[in-house]
């Protein structure tokens, strides 16, 4: 159950090291998800839903977020391996939906990281317009690669670091919106609730709009799952897992609400800057707005600073996150067992090296003038971050049956999730309507668009397909509660 680090001979690993300490940990929890979601995308929220329809749905959608790493903490303090989700589809619901949540979970990041190479040439192209924009992206793919190639505490260091200048940034950022709010930052003349009063505000645009901004609250969460992939080299998971996740309530509190109370308190709705939220315009996100409205001039250079870095952390995560779960593949026998192979160091680098050529080639595809390919590629990738959240949730309400069914002792888990069984169910319900809501605009026109309702939807028939293909092939059926493996916990096991 254990991936501790053995040593069969000099120079020889067979399994991943244990090297996340507890701070890098409590950093990949909040700091995975913290990106351009947050720093630029939010603006779009509030115009698009008022202030009140954009706080309600980040409340929403971060309570779910919260339960599903509840569920997660659970599996992953009990069982810590690098296939997280995947593994535990495998085992407590059908073989062939772990295996279909492994493929496309690494296919997920691998195409994120090239969307993330993307955004870093735009960055870039604020301060060097001249340099060709390919140079940027070839850069930044070497140095996410080496992070990871030499050990995870390559991996984990860089996150580290990468993650805590976004959090300093966010509570800046709060600490200087309550001053304007209070009246003691001179920038903001109508800040306070005044901005909730105007036009047609707190609520805009009604329910439709609340599902619309929730599919954009939903991307900017996606990356908090990484703490089940890191599970598998973290020292001692029993004990900081359950740490990290408690931490994520608080965290979600503070950097996503308080973020866009604030956001909302200074800058009206109607305001047409948050309209955009274009990655390559640092000048309307609603962070920059806020600094600049407090007399901060420079602002937008920092928060151009701010957003190279967590597109570096989104890219950085992604290639961690992607090769782990190839790797698990290919020991479980579901990838090319060459993937499985480690380096002295512990790091899977063939794993990595294949996802590093498939983001490579995902990123050709967008200069060279394949933007239908590119917009697919992303399409399919944005909606695997709710499958996989759906499998958490699907995994974690089959295993607690069964572990209970089978007369195991609850406080034997090193970890407990106090949500059980509404948390899951209430994540699983709320995921699903909102990835087969994202679109539903296109099904009520007079003529149904199909070629944005399967770009939009392409995803979940890919994720079905894989399923059941390798279902029919193997011959897989869906794992009875009885039959269901639960080795025992042993604490020593796993430090």
């Amino acid at each position: 159950m254990s991936e501790q680090s053995t040593q069969t001979s000099p120079g020889a690993t067979t399994k991943l090291r244990r090297e996340l300490k507890a701070r890098h940990l409590t950093m990949i929890a909040i700091g995975g998800s913290i990106g351009t979601g947050l720093f630029v995308a939010s603006g779009a929220t509030v115009a698009q839903a008022g202030p009140g329809g954009a706080l309600l749905s980040y409340i929403i959608i971060g309570l779910m977020v919260y339960f599903l790493m509840t569920s997660l903490g659970e599996l992953a303090a009990y069982l810590p391996v690098s296939g997280s989700f995947s593994t535990y589809g495998s085992r407590y619901v059908d073989e062939g939906f772990g295996f279909a949540l492994g493929w496309n979970y690494w296919y997920n990041w691998a195409v994120t990281i090239a969307v993330d190479l993307v955004a870093a040439q735009l960055v870039m192209g604020y301060w060097f317009p001249e340099i060709d924009g390919w140079i940027w992206s070839a850069i930044f793919l070497f140095i996410i690669f080496m992070l990871n190639y030499i050990s995870v505490k390559g991996f984990g260091e860089a996150e580290y670091w990468f993650s805590l200048i976004k959090v300093i940034t966010v509570i800046i950022f709060i600490a200087v919106g309550v001053l304007m709010i209070i009246g003691i930052f001179r920038g903001a003349e109508n800040a306070g609730w005044h901005n909730w009063q105007i036009g047609q505000a707190p609520f805009v645009g009604g329910f439709s709009a609340m599902i619309g901004v929730a599919m954009i609250v939903g991307f900017s969460f996606q990356g908090t799952e990484l703490i089940g992939i890191a599970a598998g080299e973290s020292k001692d998971p029993g004990k900081n897992i359950p740490k990290a996740v408690r931490q994520v309530f608080w965290r979600i509190l503070l950097f996503y609400v308080f973020a866009i109370l604030v956001i909302s308190l200074i800058i009206p709705y109607m305001d047409p800057r948050l309209l955009r939220n274009d990655v390559s315009d640092i000048s309307v996100s609603p962070f920059t707005l806020v600094f600049e409205n407090a007399g901060l001039l420079s602002a937008a250079a920092v928060m151009n600073a701010v957003i190279l870095t967590a597109v570096l952390s989104a890219g950085n995560s992604g290639m961690y996150a992607s090769t782990r779960m190839l790797y698990t593949l290919a020991k479980e026998g579901k990838a090319p067992k060459i993937f499985s192979r480690l380096s002295p160091g512990g790091v899977p680098r063939y794993a990595l090296i294949a996802t590093t050529v498939v983001a490579a080639l995902c990123f050709l595809s967008s200069m060279f003038g394949n933007q239908v390919v590119y917009l697919w590629l992303l399409n399919t990738s944005g909606m695997t971050g709710f499958i996989a959240w759906l499998g958490i949730a699907i995994s974690h309400y089959r295993f607690r049956k069964g572990y209970m069914l089978q007369g195991y002792d609850l406080n034997k888990l090193p970890y407990r999730s106090s949500f059980f069984p509404i948390g899951p169910i209430f994540a699983f319900v709320l995921c699903l309507v909102i990835t087969l809501g994202q679109n539903y605009q296109a099904f009520l026109a007079d003529k149904i668009d199909w070629y944005g309702v399967i770009a939009t939807y392409i995803g979940i028939p890919l994720f079905l397909a894989i399923w059941f293909g390798y279902k029919l092939i193997k011959k897989t059926h869906f794992v009875h509660y009885q039959q269901m493996d639960f080795p025992e916990y042993d604490q020593n096991l796993n430090k």
